[in-house]
């Protein structure tokens, strides 16, 4: 194997889910497909991080036009903005979406409340949370975290936090296996789990 290889074998080896194995078939692959399809791919991953970036708004990801980044999601005037579904994660948030059952907007919280791994409330956007609240008059809040025990103790985290605003707090139900992750649910689950919420 020659250096360029190692080199870029290691890089792809970062990604989730790609062992060395995986990494050293893409880059064979990549060295004998459409030499167009190579270059496309590299130049797409070079900008990434420069057109692309959170939100401003709920942390989802969005493209960075004119300097500012307002998601999709943030910017259509049809979403319910009196309803606002708090995620961990992107991923999340892409599941919900998926099931095309929710029609208000989002807050990505980003990480998860978890003292073995050394996050505390502290560590959770909770100030930029409430005022994302306040702002927009929100009625009701979706606490759409994933059911293990980090994801119920965030949950309960932000029934504790948010209580004073005197707003509905609603969970998702329990049609997504406990302990699994909400990026791999279906999205008939997800929508039904979406539907069946009960309050928090």
């Amino acid at each position: 194997m020659t250096p360029k290889i190692r080199r870029v074998v290691k890089l792809l080896s970062h990604l989730p889910g790609v062992g060395e194995k995986t990494a050293q078939r893409y880059v064979l692959w990549l060295l004998t497909a459409d030499e167009s399809l190579a270059r496309s791919l590299g130049a797409e991953l070079a900008s990434l991080r420069d057109e692309l970036g959170p939100c401003e708004r709920c942390g989802n990801v969005a493209e960075i036009r004119d300097g500012r980044a307002v998601c999709d999601v943030c910017s259509d005037s049809k979403r319910d903005a009196k309803v606002l579904c708090v995620v961990a994660r992107v991923h999340d948030l892409i599941a919900i979406e998926r099931a095309g059952a929710m029609r208000g907007r989002y807050f990505v919280l980003g990480r998860l409340l978890s003292p073995l791994e050394g996050i505390g409330p502290e560590d959770l956007p909770l100030r930029e949370l409430v005022a994302r609240i306040r702002h927009d008059a929100v009625e009701e809040i979706i606490v759409a975290t994933p059911p293990s025990v980090d994801g119920e103790a965030t949950a309960l985290l932000l029934k504790r936090e948010l209580a004073h605003l005197n707003v509905s707090i609603t969970r998702i139900a329990s049609g997504v296996p406990h302990g699994g992750d909400l990026e791999f649910a279906d999205p008939i689950t997800m929508g039904r789990a979406l539907t069946g919420r009960r309050a928090l």
